[in-house]
């Protein structure tokens, strides 16, 4: 970061020595004469000096490299940030991928375990397309105006606007993975739920419809 600002710093002080010398010639009796017969041009290299200026004073400071860079790795299945939602009590999820999970810029990826007769309610991603996998358990979709059963094994593919919802109707706990081809409803679902181990407060509805409207960017529900 200190290389970063004395970098900036020291392209600042050559812009404006740049414009000092320019200053400095105009004044000069030998060089007004030169000056009034060459306006436009020297309005111009006046403007590209003050605009240098300018936008050396708005480039930001480039972030450590250590910030938030991806990072390579490998999850074991009980690996990741365990949260249970508020709204779905008794329904846990665990964040494995995703700006504040391995620094990744492009992707969010979550797993789920939805009991039997959960349902994951009707909504939309503007931002990003979506995979879900089936890992066990039976599932019934609604995708786009198509219901359909999918079983472990199944990817269902969801573009982005695409509606969706899924409800477990098995015996079984329904288990999945999520991964969004950009990040952002990772945030709606910290925004809804606790730490595992936490006190699970219940949502009022309320609650609920102010924290989908501020992220409804991310996720739009019927």
């Amino acid at each position: 970061m200190l290389q970063q600002n004395s970098g900036t710093q020291a392209g600042r002080l050559k812009v404006l020595a740049c414009t000092w010398i320019l200053h400095s010639r105009i004044s000069r009796p030998d060089y007004r004469e030169a000056f009034m017969r060459h306006t436009p041009w020297a309005i111009a290299t006046t403007a590209i000096a003050f605009c240098a200026i300018l936008a050396a004073r708005q480039i930001p400071s480039k972030q450590s490299e250590s910030a938030n860079k991806p990072t390579p790795m490998v999850l074991a299945s009980d690996e990741g940030e365990k949260r249970e939602f508020r709204a779905r009590p008794g329904v846990t999820f665990t964040l494995k991928i995703g700006p504040q999970n391995g620094g990744s810029e492009t992707m969010a990826v979550v797993t789920e375990d939805m009991a039997p007769g959960d349902k994951i309610p009707t909504h939309r991603h503007p931002h990003a397309d979506e995979l879900i996998l089936i890992q066990s358990g039976t599932g019934k979709v609604l995708l786009g105006d198509k219901v359909q059963v999918a079983h472990a094994g199944a990817i269902v593919f969801i573009p982005r606007d695409t509606w969706i919802s899924m409800e477990n109707i098995g015996t079984d706990h329904l288990t999945h993975t999520d991964i969004w081809s950009a990040s952002g409803h990772e945030e709606y679902m910290r925004a809804v739920s606790v730490p595992v181990g936490q006190p699970v407060v219940p949502m009022t509805e309320q609650e609920l419809t102010e924290i989908r409207k501020k992220y409804a960017h991310y996720a739009i529900f019927q």
